[in-house]
């Protein structure tokens, strides 16, 4: 499979969640009752609903998108090249709705596919999610409804990388070390989105972190392929 893999198909995915709210209190009184509901499964004996609010990010019912970041493949010479663009702000709706014009425009055929690390568990399905919540139809690549397994163009690295193993969760961070590629995670990581958006409204620092979770996925699937890894110079950002 990895042999055939054509880079140039395919668009890399990775997304930034936080829960609705700031705070548990923030909740009403009927969306307080859902998520007690929820967090019965995940409060260990000494933890309350408001205690693990935070985790709710994670969850598509009670989250939201707030970064998506995306990059793609070519190559103008001799060495691959990756571009990278974010949607990224306070309005879900109006993010979710450019990555679907995005993906309708240039996504739309079963050539194309949507690689991401733990994607088939978590980006992938939150973002069709969202947008479905949102009032926005579902693009081509991100509506699976009714498809068989091979007719859906998701690639996922952390699938790739267990070759038929399901015992164990392998990070994107731990990836990068074993392939020697530099860290992602050198000023935040996902614990901390939460209090960086809410707290600190510093929604670029958060842009700047998911576009290098993207760009050290993207050299992950070069290894993959036996390939070199990114230059900084075969970088770009859109705007």
């Amino acid at each position: 499979m990895l042999e055939n893999l054509k880079l140039e198909n395919i668009l890399v995915v990775d997304i930034e969640t936080v829960p609705q709210t700031p705070t548990y209190q923030d909740l009403d009184d009927r969306w307080k009752k859902l998520w007690n509901k929820k967090a019965s499964f995940l409060v260990s004996d000494d933890e309350t609903p408001e205690d693990v609010y935070g985790r709710a990010g994670i969850y598509a019912e009670f989250g939201k998108v707030i970064c998506i970041s995306v990059g793609v493949f070519f190559k103008p010479d001799d060495e691959w090249n990756f571009k990278i663009k974010s949607f990224y702000g306070d309005d879900e709706r109006a993010l979710l709705q450019e990555f679907c014009e995005l993906l309708n425009a240039n996504f739309n055929i079963p050539s194309k596919a949507l690689c991401g690390h733990n994607g088939k568990e978590f980006d992938f399905p939150f973002l069709a999610r969202r947008i479905l919540v949102n009032g926005l139809k579902l693009p081509y690549l991100l509506n699976t409804a009714g498809k068989k397994p091979w007719e859906v163009n998701h690639i996922d690295t952390m699938q790739l990388w267990k070759f038929g193993d399901f015992k164990s969760y392998t990070s994107l961070d731990l990836l990068a070390a074993l392939f020697d590629i530099p860290t992602p995670k050198d000023d935040i990581d996902g614990s901390m989105v939460h209090r960086v958006y809410y707290e600190e409204n510093d929604l670029e620092r958060i842009r700047i972190y998911c576009q290098k979770d993207i760009t050290t996925l993207a050299n992950i699937l070069l290894r993959f392929k036996s390939l070199p890894i990114l230059n900084e110079k075969n970088i770009q950002i859109a705007e």
